[in-house]
């Protein structure tokens, strides 16, 4: 079992202290979170809470996703960065793919890329992009992802003619030396489909037990349909769980084979008034109490 430690929504100044701390107790991976903007005004509701509020977001401090990545690959060895989810089709593919293999070059092969739909209809208009069809674009937005970041010796080159890109064969350069892990995000029946035939894994988002074993169930019955027999197919879930060591047998038996922990509840509003020290103080026990017995 791998281990990633999240910690949203706190103060920007915190992440890099925490990466390191991370690294030192033996995490595996560090999510990153993803925000672009919040509206002053709304109705849309956040998928994965019970009330659906979104004013947990204001005010927080979110660095742009693949600049806190590249700060915190800086200050890192080994540590695994996995954004958790990078709204994917309200950017421009291409300049996704060149961001992400620079990041790929430069961290030594240590990003994992969550990829997902942002659930904000104000992030599409905000970009200038048709929330209309959003499924379809994240599709060919992976496939442009996956042939603009081909790995190899020398980068080739690759166009794309498709419903919303078109693209005249070009080349990005330095390519990745492996491939980019793409873990897909999201509970719905077409994102858990688009995991399998479009990416390397699957994210889960949160909810009770009972939900995600519905969730783990889903999936294994999609890749069953799709012939998926990948042995180095990623499930990465949050579930109470992971807090025990019977509990991390348990997922593992159902297919898990990464457990994102945290250890506050980041869905508050105002600021996070928990100090650094706290924070480090609890992944550091975390792994002595769990990821070492777990794996020792």
């Amino acid at each position: 079992m791998r281990f990633s430690f999240a910690e949203g929504m706190t103060h920007a100044d915190y992440y890099a202290p925490l990466a390191q701390a991370c690294e030192a107790a033996g995490y595996t991976s560090m999510t990153i979170a993803d925000s672009l903007i919040y509206p002053q005004e709304s109705d849309s509701k956040y998928p994965y809470t019970d009330t659906g509020d979104r004013e947990f977001l204001l005010g927080k401090q979110f660095i742009e996703t693949f600049i806190l990545c590249a700060h915190l690959f800086a200050v890192t060895e080994t540590l695994r960065l996995t954004p958790f989810v990078l709204k994917l089709p309200i950017r421009p593919p291409v300049l996704v793919a060149k961001q992400a293999s620079s990041l790929a070059h430069l961290s030594k092969n240590r990003l994992g890329l969550g990829v997902g739909l942002s659930p904000w209809p104000e992030d599409f208009a905000a970009l200038g992009v048709p929330w209309e069809r959003r499924g379809k674009r994240m599709d060919e937005c992976i496939d442009i992802l996956r042939g603009l970041t081909q790995p190899g010796d020398e980068p080739t080159f690759f166009g794309y003619h498709g419903e919303f890109f078109d693209i005249e064969p070009l080349q990005q350069c330095p390519a990745p030396t492996e491939r980019i892990p793409l873990l897909v995000g999201g509970h719905s029946d077409a994102a858990l489909r688009r995991a399998v035939r479009k990416g390397d894994g699957w994210m889960h988002a949160g909810g009770d037990g009972e939900e995600l074993d519905r969730l783990l169930a889903r999936l294994a019955e999609i890749r069953k349909e799709e012939g998926d027999t990948r042995d180095d197919f990623e499930v990465h879930v949050i579930s109470y769980d992971a807090y025990t060591l019977d509990g991390i047998k348990r997922l593992e038996d159902k297919g898990v084979t990464d457990c994102i922990v945290g250890f506050r509840v980041p869905y508050i509003k105002g600021p996070d008034t928990e100090p650094l020290e706290t924070k480090v103080k609890h992944l550091e026990q975390y792994a002595e109490n769990i990821i070492a017995k777990a794996n020792g």
